[in-house]
């Protein structure tokens, strides 16, 4: 039985290891630079518990400050819906 040879080919990295361009509104909450898609969630929580984003009552809905309204364009957000606004400040390299 022959042993099929092994794949040299690199992987391409998946949708959270990509790395991406935020926007000049994303960039002023998580930095400049490239950035991969996890990386930028994580900075993005740190940012929100950093400043107490969080609504008391309901610690899913994010309430924004001055530079995340710029992100999300609007007052409040849940984290489930968060994801969909940050997509839009990215961009590929």
């Amino acid at each position: 039985m022959a042993v099929a040879p092994a794949k040299t080919a690199e992987k391409k990295p998946n949708a959270l290891q990509t790395p991406l361009k935020p926007s000049k509104e994303l960039a002023a909450v998580i930095g400049d630079g490239t950035v991969t898609r996890g990386a930028m969630v994580s900075k993005i929580w740190e940012y929100i518990k950093k400043h107490d984003l969080q609504n008391p009552t309901n610690k899913r809905e994010i309430v924004a400050d001055e530079k995340l309204k710029a992100v999300f364009g609007r007052d409040k957000v849940t984290m489930f819906e968060m994801n969909k606004y940050l997509s839009a400040h990215l961009s590929k390299i």
